[in-house]
């Protein structure tokens, strides 16, 4: 016997993240409270896509869709295709800023198929096909399992662990108008960079783990980058002086994934104007990820992929 699927409508609330949070390059990320809702049904014959909020008129809406891409590599891996689906994206996460727009694109495009299948992957499967798909787990982990990640890559795959955060980790975006992209931010990086550079981001790296999870008064020290932010600074000139500027009044700042997002840990004083060209947010951490709602997915199913993972 095939594949089979539901009949009903199954929906998912994928979150933005934050990537790399300064020395943690393509290894650390943050889920945030700010989210895409996507449904998807399935349907007799093609599948489409209707977006609505960011990205609406942009995106395509056929198969060529992020969302839809993702389903059909996870139904390929399930071991069948239904004829068509219909999909919704109400989208609210920016497009190319830095805030993994594209992971969760993806993460939910995985979600909803293993919602619709009968036959069901673990999230260790799924985090596999994402990071897959998206190039790199630093941003599909969160976006899957929520909280603060630390994620790698095996021969297997990818894999991730989450943890808790500490209760005064408050995070705070500026977004720009201004686009960017992560191929561009990519090419500026050096094939190699100095071996003391490389030590020194080691230990910031470290560091942030135990501040972000127990010590938030050390992440101005624990978000210090010596491996891509300045190499990126020229291509985004605005962003590196938001991130100086929120550094030297004491507000630990960094580049946001590949950028131009700023992200801070915390508020600039009430004096700090940090130009009409940025729209600042605060924003909690998502603890949850990427839920499916009416659908028969295991959320229990987390412990293979997130193996010590604190709550």
């Amino acid at each position: 016997m095939g594949l089979t699927f539901v009949s009903e409508q199954v929906a998912v609330r994928t979150p933005a993240t934050s990537a790399n949070l300064g020395p943690g390059f393509d290894s650390l990320g943050l889920a945030l409270t700010l989210y895409d809702d996507l449904s998807a049904r399935v349907t007799g014959d093609r599948f489409t896509v209707a977006v609505s909020g960011q990205g609406a008129g942009e995106l395509p809406t056929d198969e060529t869709h992020l969302v839809v891409r993702a389903m059909l590599a996870t139904f390929d891996e399930l071991g069948g295709r239904p004829a068509g689906v219909a999909v919704e994206c109400v989208n609210r996460i920016p497009q190319a800023r830095g805030l993994g727009s594209s992971s969760a694109a993806i993460v939910g495009g995985v979600q909803l198929a293993r919602a619709l299948a009968t036959t069901k992957i673990t999230d260790a499967d799924a985090l596999r096909i994402a990071a897959r798909l998206e190039g790199h787990p630093d941003n599909v982990a969160p976006c899957l399992l929520g909280g603060f990640t630390i994620a790698w890559t095996e021969a297997s795959g990818a894999r991730a662990v989450r943890l808790a955060t500490a209760e005064g980790v408050h995070p705070t975006i500026f977004v720009p108008e201004e686009r960017g992209l992560t191929s561009t931010a990519r090419a500026a990086l050096p094939a190699s960079v100095p071996h003391a550079d490389a030590a020194f981001n080691t230990g910031r790296a470290a560091l942030l783990v135990h501040a972000l999870q127990h010590d938030p008064e050390l992440l101005l020290t624990a978000t210090e980058d010596r491996l891509h932010q300045g190499y990126r600074a020229e291509a985004m000139p605005g962003t590196a002086s938001l991130v100086a500027s929120l550094r030297s009044v004491g507000v630990p700042a960094v580049v946001s994934g590949a950028g131009p997002t700023v992200l801070a840990f915390g508020s600039p004083p009430a004096d700090f104007h940090p130009g009409t060209e940025w729209r600042a947010e605060k924003l909690g951490v998502d603890v949850t990820g990427a839920l499916v709602k009416g659908s028969m997915v295991e959320h229990a199913e987390r412990g293979p992929v997130a193996a010590g993972r604190q709550s």
